[in-house]
């Protein structure tokens, strides 16, 4: 299986080092810290996967995933966020953003929904 690659992007430094020490076993994973850091780097690739804050020093998270969308990047995004109040079920279709999870992060459940987006069904029992 070829490996997937990852994008997460979080202002928050800890944030990062948990994902890409709870994900780079199984994923290529890579780091932003900010929005503009994301597309500058990732604007034109193939990302499998986007993990994102909703707040980002330079612009949403909402706002950035509309930026790879502009480009035509349809990879699928994991949206999280401590201020769900924040956001609206509208953006979230518009964006197509299926998933959504609430700081502090379960990150048993956060990982078992990755593995569900990434890893095919018939190779899911075997890669974990």
């Amino acid at each position: 299986m070829a490996t997937k690659k990852i994008i997460v992007v979080d202002d928050d430094e800890t944030i990062r080092k948990t994902f890409f020490l709870l994900l780079h076993k199984n994923f290529k994973v890579y780091l932003a810290k900010n929005a503009r850091e994301a597309l500058q780097r990732f604007r034109r690739s193939a990302i499998d996967l986007i993990i994102t804050d909703v707040k980002l020093p330079d612009m949403t998270g909402l706002e950035m995933v509309a930026e790879f969308r502009k480009v035509g990047n349809e990879a699928p995004v994991v949206l999280i966020s401590a201020y769900p109040d924040l956001i609206k079920l509208e953006e979230l279709e518009k964006l197509k953003i299926g998933y959504f999870f609430v700081k502090p992060l379960d990150l048993e459940a956060l990982t078992r929904s990755i593995n569900y987006i990434l890893i095919p069904p018939e190779t899911r029992a075997m890669s974990l």
